[in-house]
């Protein structure tokens, strides 16, 4: 059995036990409006796999494991799903296992669904209705034709796809100081290698 360490999975994981219950009482009041999952698999029907590859229960690879994503996910009133890596083995078609499901059947009470995929190569936007995505925009060097290479699961081509748009000054400055700020004790390899900055324990 080998592990996926870097894989991404969601902040709440990593809380303190008090701290998750906060959370998870606020996503279960519809107070949470915005919420970060990633995955070690993600499909075109925005089902991630948290657990691990092959049959279940997934011992091929494992992953973090799914803890309350699933929850996090019905519940949240959006959802941005993220992972830097962009290739066939992360982006499947169908993923091995579901640990959070990107819809549901009808008449199963659902907050919120997924706005968006950002990866390393493009932004796709999700579809709830057609549980589909479509490409929204393509990172610099980035095609059509390289996106479909890079991805296992088919997706929507609206047109003319335009440029991710690069962030203003003020937006890198958000990033770069109070939102980095936050994050440097819990993501410290990220901040070092994202922003150049280490936590002072």
């Amino acid at each position: 059995m080998r592990s996926a360490s870097r894989c991404c999975t969601s902040a709440a994981a990593i809380l303190s036990p008090r701290a998750r219950g906060k959370l998870f009482d606020l996503t279960g009041q519809g107070r949470i409006d915005l919420f970060f999952l990633g995955g070690g698999q993600i499909d075109g029907q925005a089902n991630l796999n948290l657990v691990g590859t092959g049959e279940w229960p997934g011992r091929d690879v494992r992953f973090p494991g799914s803890f309350g994503s699933a929850f996090m996910y019905m519940m949240s009133h959006r959802t941005i799903l993220f992972r830097e890596e962009h290739s066939p083995r992360v982006l499947v078609d169908k993923v091995d296992n579901i640990s959070a499901n990107g819809v549901n059947a009808p008449g199963v009470f659902r907050r919120g669904h997924a706005q968006a995929l950002v990866t390393g190569k493009c932004v796709f936007a999700f579809h709830p209705d057609r549980a589909r995505f479509s490409l929204l925009t393509l990172h610099p060097g980035e095609t059509v034709e390289s996106i479909r290479a890079a991805t296992g699961f088919d997706f929507d081509v609206p047109g003319d796809v335009p440029p991710t748009p690069d962030p203003t000054p003020a937006e890198l400055a958000l990033l770069r100081g109070p939102v980095c700020d936050e994050m440097l004790e819990t993501y410290p390899g990220f901040c070092a290698r994202v922003f150049d900055r280490k936590f002072a324990a």
